[in-house]
């Protein structure tokens, strides 16, 4: 009897022994939760400055952005986590320094944006000597404006639009085409506005249209219009003995201040007589609410980078839904830009164990191809981004925007490729 009980004893102890060994092999395999990571990406936008309609759409983006991408990495098992910082730069390039030096001093080092030409070549030295990666989503300005004489000094800048080459291309075009004879230039004087000028010059006269004049107004821009207005309006003038008034246009390579000046044109000027050709800089602006009756009168035809990718619908009808409006080219940029911040610095740590910049660098290119790509799982919304040597992207169709009855209408769309514009 005792020898049974022995016996039983001793199987009880060996289940429990069993279940003891199996429990231990478990527990020593289990594979610890892999620790958060997070992922601390600037926003730099304008929200309470010229381009406010264009700044609350990037932002508004970049919000779903960060839900999106954040579900991405929970679904993958992977500890990545995106957390935003937007920070308003009201597109003044001494603002932006402050705010890109004060993320710096939060332990930022990825940044979306900024939105102006102006503030990235203001932040450049400070962003590649402290290796920051930007990218802009709509700094359209060439390169050597920014102060950038190969592409080595720009390796931690990355912009995903065109650059204005591709720009005034388009509105030259466009300008021939409305049977555009002789124009006055005016720009906000950044190197945005003034990158725009230098090269929309000589493209209009290559189409036989007379450049009257080039006017260049401060940055930031005045609240008095009227000593650039009477200078404008005496061009135009000149211009009318010339040709008729459908002939003739100003050019406004500006921000949404452009609308503070037409409203400070006087109802009576010849200046309410003849098209303005925007860009893309004034295109949709919410500000034409603002003086109706004035821009239906000039068109404000405005050039807009139009490209859209395999999930663009998809951020649309959420950010229709969300916002009640429709979503923003540079917002597109923007989105797409936070998405490969995201999957490169998750490929960068996977690969060393830790972030590295000049990896971050390298590897952004590869990322973007691989995003455009959908190597990932998830495809862009702005569209295949290639970049070229400068880390700029490298080509690009344009919409043409124009107002017609208070409301934005597309009118046409400039191919890069066949170098013409298909109109509506």
């Amino acid at each position: 009897m005792a020898s049974k009980k022995m016996i039983a004893t001793a199987i009880a102890i060996i289940i429990i022994v069993a279940i003891i060994a199996i429990a231990a092999q478990q527990f020593l395999t289990q594979k610890p939760k892999p620790q958060e990571v997070e992922i601390k990406i600037g926003l730099l936008v304008d929200l309470s400055g010229p381009l406010t309609t264009y700044g609350e759409d990037i932002r508004d983006a970049c919000l779903i952005g960060v839900e999106d991408i954040n579900a991405y990495f929970a679904e993958k098992g992977q500890p990545y986590r995106v957390k935003l910082f937007v920070e308003d730069t009201k597109v003044d390039p001494k603002v932006a320094l402050d705010k890109v030096q004060a993320l710096h001093g939060k332990g930022v080092t990825l940044i979306v944006g900024p939105m102006g030409s102006g503030e990235v070549k203001q932040i450049a030295e400070y962003v590649t000597a402290n290796k920051i990666v930007i990218i802009s989503p709509s700094s359209t300005a060439a390169p050597q404006l920014l102060g950038v004489t190969k592409p080595e000094e720009k390796k931690f800048i990355f912009r995903f639009v065109p650059t204005d080459a591709f720009q005034t291309e388009a509105i030259a075009g466009e300008a021939a085409e409305l049977g555009i004879k002789g124009v006055v230039i005016t720009y906000v004087g950044n190197a945005w506005g003034k990158g725009l000028a230098d090269f929309g010059k000589p493209k209009f006269e290559a189409k036989g249209i007379e450049v009257k004049d080039v006017i260049e107004y401060p940055d930031p821009p005045p609240a008095d219009f009227t000593p650039y207005i009477a200078v404008i309006e005496k061009d135009v003038n000149e211009l009318l003995q010339k040709y008729d008034k459908t002939q003739i246009a100003v050019v406004a390579f500006s921000y949404e201040e452009v609308y503070t000046m037409l409203s400070q044109v006087n109802v009576n000027s010849p200046l309410l007589e003849v098209k303005w050709l925007g860009c893309d800089g004034t295109a949709k602006s919410r500000k034409i609410v603002d003086i109706p009756e004035r821009v239906n009168k000039v068109g404000m035809y405005s050039t807009l980078f139009d490209s859209k990718g395999p999930s663009f619908d998809k951020l649309d009808k959420i950010y229709k839904q969300r916002y009640g409006r429709d979503i923003y080219q540079y917002a597109l940029d923007a989105y797409d830009a936070q998405w490969v911040i995201a999957l490169s610095f998750s490929e960068v740590y996977n690969k060393l164990g830790k972030y590295d910049p000049e990896e971050m660098a390298k590897i952004i290119p590869i990322v973007t191809e691989k995003y455009s790509k959908g190597e990932y799982g998830v495809t862009p919304v702005s569209g295949y981004i290639k970049l070229d040597e400068y880390n700029d992207r490298a080509s690009g169709d344009y919409a043409i925007w124009a107002v017609e009855k208070s409301e934005w209408v597309l009118k046409g769309i400039w191919r890069y490729e066949e170098n013409k514009i298909e109109w509506m």
